[in-house]
């Protein structure tokens, strides 16, 4: 059985390939376990441009490729089993703030199809308890080790099916919403195809908390939010039409990130239990 956290962190986002009438694009996606009353209900989130892009529109087909399990019920490495869904934008709940970019995509009735075909996928979901609680929150320091797990310009272990790790630190505190929003700020490096991408304070050899109390050789882990964005500065201020053999080529403004990522504070993620609730009944 996968213990380790690192391990089990790798087996908790699933890629997410959506395609609009105008394009494609990659994101990343991760399974969460609601708590609903007695039952548990799994979902994928990511964010809401994702599969419902400003210039592209509604994605009209997604792709997920699922890692799959073996005869033991762990992981059979290399073995995957991808599926195509029409009319992705329906399979997923918005946010029901507009300004909050997170959908999520209860997946029962998907894993049960899934079944029906001898398929049994492999995955490890974030639990409601690893959501940072107000006295959690309240001796956070104000710089905090961070991993972010995602698919970064779309790129992945094909092979293996498994994101990329990316470590960072915060760059705001998270005792305080940033601008007044249920928001923080990492310093990592933060690309397309990022997006989606869970955050997580991880420590494994001990760490301090804001009053200076040392905790030695401790293993910490939080689920802090959702990565959604990432601000950029221009290399060049002016679009400039240059002359070459037999065309004519258009030079853009370049944007280049510049190492800060935005992060949906976890705690919004509560907000979809209401909706939940409200189908299930």
């Amino acid at each position: 059985m996968i213990t380790s956290i690192t391990e089990q962190l790798i087996h908790n986002t699933i890629r997410i390939e959506s395609f609009f009438e105008k394009g494609s694009g990659t994101g990343t996606g991760f399974f969460f376990e609601f708590n609903i009353g007695d039952k548990s209900v799994p979902c994928i989130i990511t964010n809401k441009h994702v599969v419902k892009d400003k210039k592209l529109g509604d994605a009209k087909r997604g792709r997920l490729i699922f890692k799959l399990k073996n005869s033991t019920g762990n992981w059979d490495t290399g073995n995957n089993f991808t599926v195509d869904i029409d009319n992705f934008i329906r399979s997923w709940i918005m946010h029901p703030e507009e300004q909050i970019d997170l959908c999520i995509y209860p997946i029962a009735p998907l894993l049960q199809e899934i079944s029906v075909q001898g398929k049994s996928p492999f995955f490890i979901s974030i639990q409601e308890s690893l959501i940072p609680t107000v006295k959690d929150e309240d001796i956070f320091a104000a710089l905090e080790e961070i991993v972010m797990v995602g698919y970064p310009n779309g790129i992945w272990d094909s092979k293996n099916n498994l994101p990329i790790l990316r470590r960072g630190i915060t760059a705001t505190s998270l005792n305080h919403n940033y601008n007044g929003r249920y928001e923080f700020l990492i310093d990592a490096a933060c690309f397309p195809g990022s997006s989606g991408s869970p955050v997580f304070l991880l420590n494994l050899n001990g760490y301090s908390d804001k009053e200076g109390n040392s905790y030695f050789g401790s293993v910490r882990l939080k689920f802090l939010g959702v990565l959604y964005a990432g601000p950029q500065h221009t290399a060049d201020g002016h679009i400039q039409i240059v002359d070459v053999p037999i065309i004519q080529k258009q030079v853009p403004i370049i944007t280049i990130p510049n190492n800060l990522g935005f992060v949906i504070k976890s705690k919004k993620i509560q907000d979809f239990k209401d909706i939940l609730q409200r189908l299930i009944e």
